[in-house]
């Protein structure tokens, strides 16, 4: 019990270090951009690179936070923890990611990141979802609008797969982590005031407006 135990917490701490990695600054830094977190929605994450202009940091954000939570739970997997630490393990670098130790506990929205997770877990169920993300995103524009619907839709698309069982639990726990993060997009977006994929660097999030005020 104990040696299975230990490896798994170990497990567990590993993988919220990997998620608090930030390539959104990684890339920022290697491709010589500003900070992420000083323009545009101030989120560090691929969609704000985007807005710097220079697509291939934005994708280099993107495949980066992607493949920290599928190199995670593949690792544990190929490791053979039990299904309860696998579950714990996604859900670590996960959360890694959205409260990163290194930035003070204010990372992303954790899209590519669940992603990732989702792609480790099931490829069919990541499929699926990136899916739902990339068709809302073609047609709106919004990154945030696509977001929340593959969220909503990931714990259907689980449970249709693989039934109301641990995997449908951490699905779940994920997708209301993801709508909680964006639930300031939501107000805007209903509002109208949200801005589209590839939109001006220079448009301030509402945080930084009300500091001008």
């Amino acid at each position: 019990m104990t040696e299975s135990f230990v490896p798994g917490l170990f497990a567990i701490f590993a993988a919220y270090l990997l998620g608090s990695v930030s390539f959104a600054l990684v890339s920022s830094r290697l491709f010589g951009l500003a900070d992420p977190r000083s323009y545009g929605s101030g989120n560090p994450g691929a969609t704000n690179v985007l807005r710097s202009g220079n697509k291939k940091a934005a994708l280099f954000t993107l495949i980066g936070d992607a493949l920290k939570g599928w190199l995670a739970v593949f690792l544990a997997q190929r490791f053979g923890l039990s299904d309860t630490f696998l579950a714990l393990v996604a859900l670590a670098v996960f959360l890694g990611h959205l409260f990163p130790v290194f930035l003070k506990f204010k990372g992303g929205k954790g899209v590519a990141t669940a992603a990732g997770v989702l792609l480790a877990l099931d490829p069919w169920l990541g499929l699926l979802t990136l899916a739902t993300w990339l068709l809302v995103a073609y047609v709106s524009r919004y990154s945030s609008l696509a977001a929340l619907i593959a969220a909503l839709l990931a714990p259907i698309y689980a449970a249709s797969l693989h039934g109301t069982g641990a995997l449908f639990g951490i699905v779940t726990l994920i997708a209301l982590a993801l709508v909680a993060k964006h639930w300031v997009n939501l107000q805007r977006l209903m509002a109208g005031q949200e801005g589209k994929i590839g939109g001006n660097k220079n448009t301030q999030h509402p945080a930084k407006k009300k500091k001008k005020r």
